[in-house]
């Protein structure tokens, strides 16, 4: 280390502290970055890698950024999940004695970034601790940026990665505890794409995280944060809050609650429901565009619309609450004019979670005061129309709304309304708002004055038409005059600087005045930013009262949405009730009627109970709508219990605890499974998790082995839902012989998608009618994806001769094998060739009732050309 230079030094010292960081170093007007920093940061930001002198024999690699664009190029760092530690200089470089004071202010990782250009701002931004211990997962998630902050307890792998993929975190942290878990959690996170960090075990000891919270939210005890019931879930909440504090070098201030959940609070929904019913994004491009968020989505604030994407993620399983939003979505739009109104004020409001993050942490510039003031500006006329509306919603949201006049009234009087965006840079405080500050001002703008009258009068007592008075930051004010006026300078100017074509001076009288003018400049910037920070703190200190307003402004955006959407698309308000029926009359789906021409959508009907009507077995061809009308159902009643409005012309809503889904599959080649075991994964998750209160959408259980297996794990599925759960179920299938269920097994019954056929050609109705289809025209479906004629030909042949020997009906009467033996009896003492010598070895060797159907073809044309040999 001695033989480094003393800066080099300073910065291996720091290095050390932030080893798994990429350290941004202050010198001067940039930030540096050294060794393997910045080889790497050269690679990733495209910056040229150069060297400097550090005391060793060999130049140390080095390349840097501007500091006043250091944001942009600290983002794409922590969007490719590095962590990076910004050290700045912490005392003023002219007063420092020796090197300058450097510290790191603040680790920026990819669950802490609070940058707004850096967030997607209709999206949260979690990072998530997990802490594990005989059997059970702790787990706590927070939003910084908005303050949101959660615990909660699960019992098993998959409803970790049901809380994983319901908040999606930027960034998961762990103790080493998970590894007894028998979770891969560096497989999981990189599924998710978030960064990954252990900690060390400290971070996780149950006394210090207990202390911790008790500690920051000023609470007496674990009762009144009402997290007296969550002992792991708390040592994880413990730890993410002393890793924020650790990294961010601050009290955090605005995280003022903390909120406890358990399941019985929301439906549940697993990640592959998620994934299917396409919620939040498509499955095929992860675009919001195509989801149910993209139809529900018209806020008007960035807080509404992480508000609604919250509510689609968690349904809501309370009748009452339910109710209470439908009651606010019916009176809104009663009053069409106020309901624009309220969105026409809604949409001058800014991020206030966001916004009041940036004021506690001291990084808002002036620009953002006045965008709190222009939002806080909107809440009286908001408070006064919500006035008008009485349902209970809705009143309590203008009873959460502060209108806080204080803090607009402070920040009118105080603030320019168009300040500059630097706090440093004067120019920020209102005329009048303070004396000193407006007798600076003055002095600043007469200075100008001062200097033309100087300027004229020494031209006049000189002679020297062209004499200019200049300014430049490193030699001030001075007297500029050319060298064919150089003979006409007076004895008195005071030579500064030399230029090829002319000479600086200065006059004792104009160093007098350029002490009067920078000063009073720089004690009114000074003075300035001091009362910036005086009207920043004071905003500050009211956190509570702001995140209050805040949420309430959210909740409003979003019901203000639902309503209009409800409006706009036609949508009902459905019946809700814990009965357990589902009853949709016309139901459509949401999202297919907006990508499509609406009035050509197909509606169709709904009943589930149970009792009578538990299972529907759907059949019907492939591209018929079968997959449709199920996710239909399952959205509207998701979309029911969220409170929204629905897609049909009536609808009655048993509130369901959990939506299932099984539809569709790919292998998942980095576990090594198959399309058929990820298939039997899903369905194995469904049977252990429902109940008789969950709503199952199945799609062709079993078709990803031989036909006879798949047909009877379907069958067996369908009996294990109607006499073991009893959850009400839309099973779509092509085993034809599970319509052979309806009448033997109660409340199972056939419905089917019709069909049209004109010769070989078929038409979709897209409509469901009771009864069962008695095939499923894949010929056709192939004709229309454009299969050669000739394969379509061959396959009608196959078809005809398989129909005609229909396998099934001859194996019930009397088994194959048997058949095949009797054969082989009659022909013995019969003279052979040796070919088919071998064809009957081969006969008595074959088990054909465990070979496809293309295995028989190929093996009887083996054997049909031994015969001709």
């Amino acid at each position: 280390m001695a033989e480094y230079t003393p800066m080099m030094q300073e910065y291996l010292k720091t290095k050390a502290e932030y080893e798994d960081c990429i350290l941004f170093y202050r010198l001067g007007d940039f930030y540096e970055m050294f060794f393997e920093d910045a080889k790497t940061a050269s690679r990733e930001l495209e910056l040229t890698l150069t060297g400097k002198s550090c005391g060793m024999e060999e130049r140390a690699p080095m390349c840097g950024v501007p500091f006043h664009a250091a944001d942009s190029y600290i983002n794409r760092l922590v969007s490719r999940g590095y962590k990076v530690a910004i050290c700045e200089q912490v005392e003023d470089p002219k007063e420092a004695k020796g090197l300058v004071k450097r510290e790191v202010i603040r680790v920026v990782t990819p669950g802490t970034n609070i940058d707004q250009m850096a967030l997607d701002e209709g999206s949260n931004n979690y990072i998530m601790s997990i802490f594990y211990n005989r059997g059970i997962f702790g787990v706590s998630s927070c939003d910084i940026s908005t303050a949101d902050f959660y615990l909660t307890e699960v019992d098993s792998i998959r409803k970790l990665i049901d809380e994983l993929y319901k908040f999606n975190p930027a960034e998961i942290i762990y103790s080493k505890s998970i590894f007894e878990s028998g979770i891969d959690i560096t497989e999981v996170s990189q599924k998710i794409e978030s960064a990954l960090s252990q900690l060390d075990e400290s971070f996780y000891d149950d006394t210090l995280s207990t202390r911790e919270l008790l500690n920051h939210f000023h609470a007496h005890s674990l009762e009144g944060l009402g997290l007296m019931d969550f002992q792991y879930g708390r040592i994880a909440a413990g730890a993410l809050l002393s890793y924020l504090k650790e990294t961010q070098k601050s009290e955090l201030a605005h995280l003022t609650h903390i909120t406890p959940y358990t399941d019985g609070k929301y439906m549940l929904l697993d990640n592959s429901t998620r994934r299917n019913l396409e919620l939040t994004e498509t499955m095929r491009d992860k675009q919001k565009r195509g989801s149910l968020l993209w139809v529900l989505d018209k806020t008007k604030t960035a807080m509404g619309a992480r508000q609604l994407k919250s509510f689609i993620e968690q349904p809501l399983v309370s009748v009452d609450e339910i109710i209470k939003r439908q009651d606010a979505i019916s009176e809104i739009n009663e009053s069409l004019i106020d309901r624009e109104e309220l969105r026409e004020y809604l949409s001058s409001v800014y991020d206030l979670e966001r916004l009041i993050t940036k004021i506690t942490y001291q990084s808002a510039n002036p620009r953002d005061l006045i965008a709190f003031k222009q939002s806080i500006g909107m809440l009286t006329p908001i408070k006064t129309l919500l006035s008008g509306f009485h349902c209970h919603l809705l009143d309590d949201t203008n009873s959460n709304i502060d209108d806080m006049k204080d803090l607009f009234e402070l920040i009118d009087s105080a603030i320019d309304d168009e300040p500059p965006i630097s706090s440093r840079d004067g120019d920020i405080i209102k005329a009048g708002f303070n004396e000193e500050v407006d007798r600076l001002r003055a002095a600043k703008v007469d200075g100008k004055q001062w200097l033309a009258d100087l300027e004229a009068k020494e031209r006049d007592k000189t002679g020297i038409k062209n004499l200019k008075i200049k300014f430049n930051k490193v030699f001030g004010f001075y007297l500029e005059v050319t060298n064919s006026y150089k003979d006409l300078v007076p004895d008195y100017y005071i030579r500064k600087q030399t230029l090829a074509n002319a000479e600086r001076y200065y006059t004792p009288e104009l160093k007098e005045l350029e002490d009067s003018i920078l000063g009073a400049e720089d004690r009114l910037n000074t003075i300035e930013y001091e009362f910036f920070k005086t009207v920043r703190d004071t905003i500050a200190s009211n956190v509570d009262r702001i995140q209050i307003t805040a949420k309430a402004i959210a909740l409003l955006d979003a019901i203000i949405s639902m309503a209009v959407v409800a409006e706009k698309n036609h949508y009902v308000r459905p019946v809700i009730d814990n009965r357990g029926i589902i009853d949709i009359k016309d139901g459509r789906h949401p999202v297919v009627e907006q990508m499509i021409n609406a009035d050509q959508f197909i509606s169709n009907d709904c009943e589930l109970d149970l009792d009578s009507r538990t299972i529907a077995i759907i059949t019907g061809p492939n591209m018929a709508g079968k997959s449709t009308y199920m996710r239909q159902v399952a959205l509207i009643v998701l979309m029911a219990q969220i409170g929204s409005f629905v897609p049909a012309s009536e609808a009655r809503i048993g509130v369901v605890d959990r939506i299932f889904t099984r539809v569709g599959a790919s292998d998942d080649l980095s576990t090594g499974q198959s399309t058929f075991m990820v298939e039997m994964n899903e369905v194995a998750n469904i049977l252990h998790n429902a109940t008789n209160k969950s709503l199952l959408i199945l799609d062709e259980i079993g078709r990803g082995t031989s036909t006879y297996d798949g047909l009877s794990i379907a069958w067996a599925v369908v009996e294990h839902i109607a006499y073991t759960i009893g959850a009400k179920t839309l099973f779509a299938t092509h085993y034809h012989e599970l319509t052979e269920l309806e009448g033997q097994i109660k409340g199972v019954h056939n419905y089917c998608i019709a069909v049209q056929e004109l010769g070989e050609d078929i038409i979709f109705l897209r409509k469901i009618i009771p009864g069962g289809a008695d095939q499923s025209y894949g010929i056709q479906v192939a004709r229309l994806a454009g299969l050669p004629e000739e394969v379509l030909s061959r396959a009608r042949t196959i078809v005809n001769s398989l129909n005609e020997n229909d396998i099934a009906a001859v194996a019930d009467r009397i088994s194959i094998r048997e058949q095949v033996e009797e054969k082989l009896k009659s022909l013995e003492g019969v003279t052979i060739s040796e070919n088919e010598a071998e064809i009957i070895a081969g006969l008595r060797e074959l088990d054909v009732t465990k070979i496809t159907p293309l295995e028989a073809m190929n093996i009887l044309f083996e054997f049909h050309n031994k015969v001709n040999e």
